[in-house]
């Protein structure tokens, strides 16, 4: 490890990667519980009159509940808002992602314990408790340190002290140098 990597929280490589990585798990763990709901979770035998078989019916965990892939879905979706957003609306929305992980984790632990008639797949209820733990653990992560992370787009936004107003000049040169300080070169 170089000097940079072994710096502590403050440093911005850290940062970075704290982004990176609870928007990883956050994505994963949502997907992983949008693709493990839509599987079969209960098999049910139907009976059929005397010479035929049985009938066997697989219910997923969308048919079982259907409230969870919407949520695994906005799950999924707001982790995107995550890279969109900063400081404290950033940590709020790591509040509101939790919440719904939660929900989402919930609903596996429901899928895994509930007496369902018919042949119980545990493996799939499994996953989609997982992902909703690991989608939550990222949330936390998000809320407790989300307003320290880069954001989006920083690095083209106007600093503090740039220069505003009419642009001295009109050839292309002073205008490339007046976008140069952060002045706008059409405001007159």
């Amino acid at each position: 490890m170089s000097a940079r990597d072994e710096a502590g929280p403050g440093r911005p490589g850290t940062a970075r990667r704290e982004l990176v990585y609870a928007v990883l798990l956050g994505v994963a763990g949502a997907g992983l519980s949008m693709w493990a709901v839509t599987r079969a979770w209960v098999v049910e035998l139907a009976p059929r009159p005397a010479p035929l078989p049985p009938v066997r019916v697989a219910r997923t965990g969308v048919q079982l509940l259907p409230w969870l892939p919407a949520l695994a879905l906005v799950t999924l979706a707001g982790w995107g808002a995550v890279l969109a957003t900063r400081g404290r609306v950033r940590r709020l929305l790591g509040g509101v992602l939790t919440g719904l992980a939660v929900a989402v984790a919930v609903g596996g632990g429901y899928g895994l314990l509930a007496g369902f008639s018919g042949e119980v797949s545990r493996q799939w209820p499994l996953l989609c408790l997982l992902g909703g733990g690991c989608a939550a653990a990222a949330g936390v992560l998000t809320a407790a340190r989300g307003d320290r992370w880069s954001v989006m787009g920083a690095r083209y936004e106007r600093s503090a002290g740039a220069v505003t107003g009419p642009v001295p000049g009109r050839s292309t040169s002073d205008a490339w140098d007046a976008l140069d300080r952060g002045a706008d070169p059409t405001d007159d």
